[in-house]
């Protein structure tokens, strides 16, 4: 008798994976993203433009170095969370959050960009949130 609910034929403890995966895999992309941009940011490329105004650092390269900084920080939540570790859900979860906040503070500049990436921070962090602690890939 075949159904067509959701996880119906899944064995157990794989309910969930492809959330995981999906999580991991944004992470990587935006921690790769992060850093290419901050890496930018502290050389004062041209890139970004001299007139921004920033929130709550006085200039660019200082933007930068943070943005490295939590980029670094998003490739190593990606891997633990492949590798099954809860820091990685902890730590995935803390930089999803951290991402969606820079982001809102990048929403005058490009609205589209920031608000469909803030989406998709949403999105990781309900997944480690309902999935991170019980499904182990690999």
């Amino acid at each position: 008798m075949a159904t067509n609910e959701p996880g119906a034929g899944d064995a157990p403890g794989v309910r969930g994976q492809g959330w995981i995966a999906f999580a991991g895999i944004m992470l990587l992309l935006a921690g790769i993203v992060n850093i290419i941009w901050g890496i930018a940011a502290i050389d004062d490329s041209s890139y970004f433009t001299d007139e921004g105004r920033y929130v709550i650092f006085d200039d660019l390269s200082s933007w930068g170095w943070f943005i490295l900084i939590v980029g670094i920080l998003q490739i190593g939540a990606a891997f633990s969370i492949w590798r099954g570790g809860i820091y990685g859900t902890a730590l995935g979860i803390f930089c999803a959050g951290l991402n969606a906040m820079i982001l809102l503070f990048t929403v005058n500049a490009y609205p589209f960009a920031a608000f469909m990436l803030f989406i998709a921070d949403v999105l990781v962090i309900y997944a480690l949130a309902a999935y991170g602690g019980r499904v182990r890939l690999g």
